[in-house]
């Protein structure tokens, strides 16, 4: 059964990050869509997501996160990979999309439209299909003497806006024992785990380059990042995310 939660005001934490090894990226590995799943150790229908996005985040041109949820950590088992700040970006996408939906295993698709977390039919013809949800921007990524610099450019014209930057520290896989709660005596493996989100910058819609030290980039349990060029809408509470106009991951 999918778990629904109430949408609650909220505003979204900044969290640290971490990078690795030197590595530059490609044209060729440019991606074409970003799932997120936003989902729960203590959701009984979770698991069958969990691993889809496991094989979802083997396909080059999709970049798959997963960003677990805290509430339903009150359902007898604390997910040891969740933070109130998914919960809270989660809860932002329902407000900037205007239609409340917060659920568990929810997947959302460039930062603009949701589907079932399991769903991999649905999943894949979003992220392919979706009208008006496509990337504008070019992002390629460089490390070089202790720093990052992320290249942007737009695909077609300069676009009239300005949107945030942000560093996405990961983990690639990590497998957790469930010894309580709905999904007792399971052990469920998770792909590129959301660690941190850190924003280095703001692309105005020009061709530009930003320069982030690694140094000050470092998340606890990271081995990976990806890098999101994201729009941004004003709300009571803040800036909340809106569609994904860019993204680059470091070469695997």
């Amino acid at each position: 059964m999918i778990r629904l939660a109430h949408l609650v005001s909220a505003s979204v934490a900044l969290l640290s990050l971490g990078v690795a090894g030197a590595r530059a990226e490609t044209a060729e590995r440019q991606p074409t869509a970003v799932i997120e799943l936003f989902t729960s150790q203590g959701c009984s229908s979770c698991p069958p997501a969990d691993a889809l996005f496991v094989e979802l985040a083997k396909q080059p041109e999709l970049i798959a996160l997963t960003l677990p949820v805290t509430y339903w950590d009150y359902l007898g088992w604390k997910d040891t990979l969740g933070k109130d700040s998914f919960a809270k970006r989660q809860k932002f996408y329902a407000k900037a999309r205007g239609d409340g939906q917060v659920y568990t295993p929810q997947a959302v698709i460039n930062g603009a439209s949701h589907v079932v977390g399991s769903d991999k039919v649905e999943i894949e013809r979003a992220a392919k299909q979706a009208p008006g949800t496509g990337f504008v921007a070019r992002v390629s990524l460089k490390e070089e003497a202790g720093l990052l610099q992320v290249a942007i450019a737009p695909k077609d014209k300069p676009l009239e806006r300005t949107s945030g930057v942000w560093v996405v520290a990961t983990t690639r896989v990590v497998t957790v024992p469930i010894a309580r709660g709905e999904n007792q005596g399971k052990t469920v493996s998770y792909a590129n785990v959301v660690r941190g989100i850190t924003r280095i910058g703001d692309w105005h819609g020009k061709e530009t380059v930003l320069t982030a030290p690694l140094a000050a980039a470092q998340a606890p349990e990271a081995d990976s990042y990806v890098v999101l060029v994201q729009a941004e809408q004003p709300g009571k509470y803040g800036m909340m995310p809106g569609a994904i106009l860019g993204a680059a991951r470091n070469p695997r």
